[in-house]
């Protein structure tokens, strides 16, 4: 710790700003990104990095990310996202009351 006591406070802001710009090389990196930006989930980026690089349909997640962030009284953006993107495929639109579950095929 005493390598650390000469480093001033400008050097340690400089370090701060170059981690919060992002270095994007590639297309699913750029979509990943704003994925996580559009849900408010920037700790779990690689997730939706490596999720825009599996699938490639990134117009569908994009549309997907921005109608959960539209939506009231989503408390966990991220975990409801992968929920509708994986569940998407079964889910046939109607809602039952009894049992609070979306009905599936």
């Amino acid at each position: 710790m005493e390598a650390f006591k000469n480093v001033s406070g400008d050097y340690l802001k400089g370090l701060a700003a170059r981690k919060a710009t992002s270095k994007v090389y590639s297309a699913h990196q750029e979509v990943g990104l704003e994925l996580a930006t559009i849900l408010r989930d920037r700790f779990n980026k690689a997730l939706y990095i490596k999720l825009a690089k599996t699938h490639t349909d990134h117009q569908r997640l994009l549309m997907l990310a921005k109608d959960i962030a539209s939506r009231q009284g989503v408390v966990n953006r991220g975990a409801y996202f992968m929920r509708l993107l994986f569940d998407g495929e079964h889910y046939d639109g109607t809602y039952d009351e009894k049992k609070n579950t979306f009905n599936r095929k």
